[in-house]
């Protein structure tokens, strides 16, 4: 269940917000080959759609105001896909790692910056404000708890709180000007991060049980 999206988004009293979504799609996709072959692993279709694709639209449908996507020598058919996609600006990075290559597309934006992992296919326009209201000009990291994932079967590399509770990156953070925090939500569709065959699989299981419940 996506419980945060019952509730009213925080806001930081009068501090900017984020107003620019970053797309990263610059990834070799190496552990995802065995399930999907050549296939960029931004172009692999979840339900119908590629998950980039639907990365994209929650970003136009959020209050967002700019879109840019982070490619590289890695991902040229996603590079050229996406130049089709009214207002979506690509920045071309070395791909040389998911962290140089955000610091290289950054540079090219105006902070605070709403940054979204191309597989998270399920991410929401909710989540997305939601994550630039939280963080103000801050720095923030979208985490679910380690056994969110671990009933969704998905696959997971889990981190800790202070507190020693487990918990997962998400793929959906904010870069601002100062130092950052975590937030921990206990959203389904955030805990759907697709980097091996088995996470395809848990996705459609999911969709498809959504898909049967709601007829």
């Amino acid at each position: 269940m996506d419980s945060d999206l019952n509730e009213e988004p925080a806001t930081i009293g009068d501090k900017p917000r984020a107003t620019t979504g970053l797309v990263m799609c610059g990834g070799e996709g190496t552990r995802l080959r065995p399930a999907v072959g050549d296939t960029e692993k931004p172009l692999v279709d979840v339900g119908g759609e590629s998950m980039v694709d639907r990365v994209v639209s929650a970003l136009k449908a959020s209050s967002l105001t700019t879109i840019a996507a982070a490619v590289s020598p890695a991902t040229p058919e996603t590079a050229a896909h996406l130049t089709e996609i009214d207002g979506i600006e690509c920045i071309n990075t070395a791909g040389e790692g998911y962290v140089a290559d955000l610091g290289e597309a950054v540079d090219h934006l105006d902070t605070p910056v709403v940054t979204v992992a191309a597989d998270l296919p399920l991410v929401m326009a909710g989540h997305i404000d939601r994550a630039a209201a939280t963080a103000g000009s801050d720095s923030l990291t979208v985490c679910v708890p380690a056994s969110l994932t671990a009933s969704l079967g998905v696959s997971a590399e889990t981190t800790t709180q202070g507190d020693g509770e487990p918990i997962v990156p998400t793929g959906l953070n904010v870069v601002g000007d100062d130092t950052g925090r975590t937030v921990v939500w206990a959203a389904d569709r955030l805990a759907f991060n697709i980097n091996r065959p088995g996470d395809l699989e848990a996705i459609e299981r999911w969709l498809d049980h959504r898909e049967q419940t709601n007829r």
